[in-house]
């Protein structure tokens, strides 16, 4: 079966030996759209929001469980970076090289200079499967926690883990 989204990632996937289920489906920018075809994986789907702080010299990614609401002024306070402010489509592109509607961390495979600093909620370490978008958003790949982390300690930017709410 012919893998929507960068072909790179599979082959670090598979170099890495990281399992991962592949699920496509029609576009899907957003959660109320995604939630429509992750009815029936068995894992806990992220939402994922790119931020740059109020200079633009610093990106953050943010992952929590999609369910959660987040109110941006209480995130500042967490993540104690300042002033955030969601980052363009040109961040995006130049940083992650994806496009809006396809914010993923799988898309660190495109941040050569692992500028992007990762937030990741407390709770997620709870999950035993996770899914994000393989760097498009016409599809879905679902991994074991662990093997993410895995992932994540690869690529070697910069994470740590963050209470997102109470």
């Amino acid at each position: 079966m012919e893998k929507n989204g960068d072909p790179r990632l599979y082959h670090l996937l598979d170099e890495l030996q990281i399992s991962y289920d592949y699920y496509a489906h029609p576009p899907a920018p957003t959660i109320e759209e995604a939630i429509k075809y992750w009815k029936d994986l068995d894992a806990t789907h992220c939402k994922n929001l790119f931020f740059r702080n109020h200079k633009g010299n610093r990106h953050y990614l943010v992952i929590l469980d999609h369910r959660q609401d987040l109110n941006i002024r209480d995130l500042e306070q967490r993540l104690k970076q300042g002033k955030l402010t969601f980052a363009s489509p040109k961040r995006m592109m130049k940083y992650l090289g994806i496009e809006p509607g396809s914010v993923s961390p799988l898309a660190l495979i495109n941040d050569h200079e692992r500028h992007v600093h990762v937030f990741l909620d407390d709770n997620l370490k709870h999950s035993k499967t996770i899914s994000f978008h393989p760097c498009i958003n016409t599809a879905s790949i679902v991994i074991r926690y662990e093997a993410f982390m895995k992932f994540l300690q690869h690529l070697g930017n910069g994470f740590e883990y963050v209470r997102m709410y109470d």
